[in-house]
């Protein structure tokens, strides 16, 4: 049996590299990327050469290719090239599409995501300090990026003590007739009901802008001449504001948050591997701060070493960031002129990339490295705890060993209003948040019928994927139900009649008194009690508990929308800024039912027609 895999292999190996052969001739002596293609249409890999038939060549003429590229080679069908201007170019493409198609036997980079930013709008009359993410089509300042939310909220409440900036959104500001909690504690300084002049408040706007820029030397000597010359003209309260805002930057100043070294724009770009795995630690360092850090876990064949793994990371990670003017690593980093070229074509600025040799940068890159490594040895030891408790789960109820994927499925209602079914997903690397599903309930008959609606959820779902079986819609190896005796039974029924009989279902119900420690277990035609302090029943409440968090998050955001909807929406005319424009005046929908004419015309944007529908709407 062996042999005659081998063999095939063999077979398939020589057709793939046929392929590639009788492309080559077609092919200009350009840059550019190629697509290795399976024929079933999936992107297997996707390369990039400075002479595309050169690299191609190495594949048919090669005979020690590594066993993966065998592999790969094997299931090739079909090639497809696309041309570029340049081997930069090329570089940028590649790592475009290596995101977008996430071929199987590329280093690909997960959990990749915006970073947020702190923007300050320079041309307003009372500048906002807020967080934004995304595209960065407003006019003003941006600070960042974050590593994470935290981060940046730390930021802006530092901003907040210091500076006393607003950070309510527009449309709350105007409407404002007296200054909200945060003047009481001396986090804002009232612009909103005229507690503070447009030139002083510009003023602080421009220190804060100083501050976050890494000017904060310059604001401190500022603030110590006001505090003098407020004293002198015996103006104590204007002292002890700038007493106050000297103290909090002192503690920021000695803060770890702010790092003493001379990286003004600069990422720190760690890498540790271990066991087949791999950690990347990223720093941000702007105006010499540290601006937080970020673990990524890269997917990629055991066998590629760590010079590639870098490079594929950093390709992926700035397509679609802004790059810094400098980037350290802790090792080599393969085609690294090219990588320079493409980053300074791309920012229109130079780019530089260089492994750590300074001992400021050492040390840092040694940190970034070090975390680097502790995150990876949590996230393995996490990964075989969960490895142990999933064959814990299969020995215990005599399933398939091979479990890679459980499903967990729970429901939420309000007496049948805003029914909705919940989906989450476990791995052997934990939750799988990307795989989680809402279900909205479509069945009117079966809102309010918990079986009912665990058997649409069900059939939903798998009959989709009976259908195409392929991506996000792989079938699990193991279907947890929130539930007793009787979603078990209607559970089992929609599985059977889509003729998944051998996927294995378990079913928690609460005990008696519905206390945790109490459960019973159901599988086939057996009842289960697990004793209080085994790991396996704490394993399975954890599973249920994050499924029921989930659906009640769920339901609660759906009822939420639908209430805010009830009555307003009804009304032709009334759109988003209408809507928020009431809502902002009165506080609530049924605050504008019971609005008089007079009140409903002074809402900003709210003409006297709109005025007079909205009231007729409600008392005719």
């Amino acid at each position: 049996m062996l042999r005659c895999q081998k063999v095939e292999m063999s077979n398939s190996l020589e057709l793939g590299k046929k392929v590639i052969k009788e492309k080559i001739p077609l092919i200009p002596k350009n840059p550019g990327i190629y697509r290795m293609i399976s024929v079933s249409g999936e992107i297997l890999y996707i390369g990039k050469a400075k002479n595309i038939p050169n690299r191609l060549k190495s594949y048919v003429s090669d005979t020690n290719l590594p066993i993966r590229t065998e592999r790969m080679l094997s299931l090739t069908h079909n090639l497809e090239i696309t041309t570029t201007n340049n081997e930069s170019e090329a570089l940028l493409l590649e790592a475009n599409l290596i995101k977008k198609h996430k071929p199987r036997f590329n280093i690909l980079l997960r959990d990749d995501k915006s970073f947020p930013y702190i923007y300050i709008g320079h041309k307003d009359k009372w500048p906002q300090l807020t967080k934004l993410r995304g595209k960065k089509s407003r006019n003003g300042y941006y600070f960042g990026p974050f590593a994470s939310i935290g981060s940046a909220n730390w930021t802006i409440k530092i901003l907040q003590k210091i500076f006393q900036i607003r950070v309510c959104d527009d449309t709350v500001f105007k409407n404002r007739e007296r200054p909200c909690i945060l003047y009481q504690i001396k986090r804002c300084s009232g612009p909103c009901v005229g507690h503070i002049e447009e030139s002083q408040y510009k003023r602080t706007v421009s220190d804060a802008i100083d501050f976050i820029s890494g000017k904060s030397r310059r604001i401190q000597k500022s603030l110590s001449k006001d505090m003098e010359l407020a004293s002198k003209e015996l103006d104590f309260e204007k002292a002890a504001i700038a007493r106050d805002r000297i103290k909090a930057l002192t503690q920021i100043q000695t803060s770890q948050k702010i790092n003493q070294t001379n990286l003004n724009e600069a990422d720190v770009v760690s890498i540790y591997k271990e066991s087949g795995k791999t950690c990347i630690q990223v720093f941000f360092f702007r105006s010499k701060q540290n601006w937080g850090n970020q673990a990524f876990y890269p997917k990629h064949d055991t066998d590629d070493n760590v010079k590639e793994i870098m490079t594929s990371f950093l390709t992926q990670f700035y397509e679609n960031k802004v790059v810094p003017s400098m980037i350290i690593t802790n090792t080599e980093v393969k085609d690294l002129k090219l990588l320079e070229n493409a980053f300074s074509q791309k920012e229109k600025r130079d780019v530089l990339i260089k492994k750590a040799k300074s001992k400021d940068e050492v040390n840092i890159s040694k940190l970034a490295e070090k975390n680097a490594k502790q995150a990876l040895t949590q996230k393995l030891y996490q990964t075989e705890s969960n490895n142990n408790l999933i064959e814990g789960l299969a020995n215990k109820f005599d399933l398939n060993n091979n479990i890679n994927l459980i499903e967990v499925y729970d429901n939420s209602h309000n007496q049948g209003s805003d029914s909705i079914g919940a989906l989450i997903c476990f791995g052997n690397e934990g939750f799988i948040k990307k795989r989680y599903r809402k279900f909205n309930i479509k069945n009117e008959k079966v809102k309010n019928d918990d079986y009912g609606m665990m058997k649409e959820v069900l059939f939903r779902r798998f009959s989709k994927a009976v259908k195409e079986k392929s991506g996000s819609l792989t079938l699990p190896e193991l279907i947890l139900i929130d539930g007793g005796k009787g979603q078990y039974s209607v559970s089992r029924e929609v599985l059977n009649e889509l003729g998944l009989h051998d996927l294995p279902i378990l079913a928690v119900a609460k005990g008696k008194n519905r206390n945790a420690g109490e459960e019973k277990i159901y599988h086939e035609n057996k009842e289960y009690i697990l004793n209080k302090n085994d790991p396996l029943l704490f394993f399975i409440q954890r599973l249920r508990d994050e499924a029921h968090r989930f659906a009640i998050s769920t339901h609660r955001a759906k009822r939420k929308s639908g209430l805010s909807k009830s009555l307003l929406d009804q009304i032709d005319g009334i759109g988003k800024q209408r809507k928020r424009s009431l809502l902002n005046h009165f506080g609530s929908a049924r605050s504008v039912e019971s609005a008089s004419l007079e009140d409903l015309k002074s809402v900003e944007g709210i003409e006297e027609s709109m005025a007079k529908k909205i009231y007729d709407y409600f008392h005719e």
